[in-house]
């Protein structure tokens, strides 16, 4: 793996992110989820799946407020079937992007959000090791 490039190229798609969080709320699974965010400077509207309600009532709820979001579920198994249950529940009531996911998973070798930001500064500090 090329870290410098994948480095880079993640820090442009979390540019990317942060500016459409100021506008598009992130829907990610749990609170470390949020911290992980908070710590990478993405402070927009930024919801937990995991507030003990069903996932159609949450999307009931998003429906309500919001016309368009970002879906940043974990892309390991149990993230992809509830990025999957999340955009089947909101298809024509809401505009789900879900490419975040996909750009991330592509350019780390974790799988999940929580890790992100430990993720980056080990990579971080390979990079300035060489």
């Amino acid at each position: 793996m090329d870290y410098e490039k994948s480095f880079n190229d993640l820090e442009k798609i979390l540019i990317d992110l942060r500016d459409k969080n100021n506008e598009i709320p992130i829907i990610v699974e749990g609170e470390k989820d949020i911290e992980a965010l908070k710590k990478l400077n993405i402070i927009g509207i930024i919801l937990s799946l995991n507030k003990g309600m069903s996932v159609t009532n949450f999307c009931d709820l998003i429906a309500k407020k919001y016309d368009k979001i970002i879906i940043l579920t974990d892309w390991d198994k149990k993230g992809g079937q509830l990025c999957y249950k999340l955009k089947n529940n909101l298809i024509g009531r809401v505009d789900c992007i879900t490419d975040y996911r996909k750009k991330i998973a592509k350019k780390t070798t974790i799988k999940t959000v929580e890790g992100l930001p430990s993720w980056i500064e080990t990579i971080r500090k390979k990079i300035n090791h060489l």
